[in-house]
């Protein structure tokens, strides 16, 4: 029986999943202890794919993932039940009947749950600002989502896996939201595994950022390679060629624009040692995204 890696909490080997018009393609992910991975790409990139096949909500065609050891296709099954006390889920959605109200919601998931936490989650949702008897259906979307991230931390959980779990939030009920989860990463044994395109967000809490295109992944970098170390040069033609011919980028990905040509950077202050006359400015996810999926490239 093949096991996960050790000191990996969330793992994917070559998780493969056919629908027609779209694969998933030999997908491989590990979120280690006290990790969190963004995963980013866009809209049908695969990135929900892989969370539903890791969590064993749909069946795969090829590859083997694990959860806390317990391999994906076992959580769907009676033999995966005290693994699934122990992951917290929110998706982009709330799947609650609409006439329960919030008071509702705590005693049911009780019911679920043998680690639920009543008193914690009451008082979660009291900092959250959900009233116990507010109905479900007349939630805004960023309070639904509030609902959902308090069920998903009041019943003990070692890691949680989010599916767009900030959307809808409000810039300072996302600022909450991350606080919670960053709180969440500290403890001993915890990881978190989060979609999002909301990248600012991943910029100020993840790890490490894993790219989705087209069901494959395209890159899986620390977040500060991305953020602190690449960089943007902002190229004319005649400054792309000599980028080129320097090597000092040995794959040059560029995008050009109206005022010039955008080259991505791996080590932003090596290149300005080299191209001081070169404005390079410090890179975001969302840069990073555009030029590595949309760009051109020259060995």
């Amino acid at each position: 029986m093949t096991t996960s890696s050790a000191g990996v909490l969330i793992e994917a080997r070559g998780l493969t999943k056919h629908y027609d018009g779209f694969s998933l393609e030999g997908v491989d992910l590990a979120v280690g202890e006290g990790e969190v991975v963004g995963l980013v790409g866009q809209n049908g990139a695969g990135k929900s794919t892989t969370i539903k096949a890791l969590l064993g909500l749909i069946g795969v065609d090829g590859g083997e993932g694990f959860v806390l050891g317990t391999p994906s296709e076992d959580l769907a099954r009676p033999a995966g039940a005290a693994t699934k006390e122990r992951v917290g889920v929110v998706f982009d959605t709330v799947s609650l009947p609409g006439h329960l109200r919030v008071s509702d919601v705590g005693r049911i998931y009780s019911c679920a749950y043998a680690s639920w936490d009543a008193g914690g989650f009451s008082r979660l949702t009291r900092e959250l600002g959900l009233a116990a008897e507010k109905a479900v259906k007349d939630l805004s979307r960023g309070m639904g989502m509030k609902l959902s991230l308090a069920c998903a931390l009041s019943h003990g959980p070692q890691v949680l896996i989010l599916d767009e779990a900030t959307a809808g939030l409000d810039p300072m009920a996302r600022d909450e939201a991350l606080e919670r989860l960053r709180d969440f990463v500290a403890e001993p044994g915890h990881a978190i595994l989060m979609s999002s395109h909301i990248t600012s967000d991943l910029e100020r809490i993840a790890d490490r950022i894993v790219c989705m295109d087209a069901g494959r992944i395209v890159f899986d970098l620390p977040r500060e390679a991305i953020t602190d170390e690449a960089g943007i040069a902002r190229c004319r033609a005649a400054d792309l060629e000599r980028v080129a011919a320097s090597g000092i980028v040995p794959e040059l990905r560029y995008l050009r624009n109206d005022y010039g040509v955008d080259v991505l950077v791996p080590d932003r202050f090596a290149f300005a040692e080299s191209f001081p006359d070169i404005p390079c400015d410090r890179m975001t996810i969302d840069d990073y995204m555009a030029l590595t999926l949309k760009g051109g490239v020259r060995q």
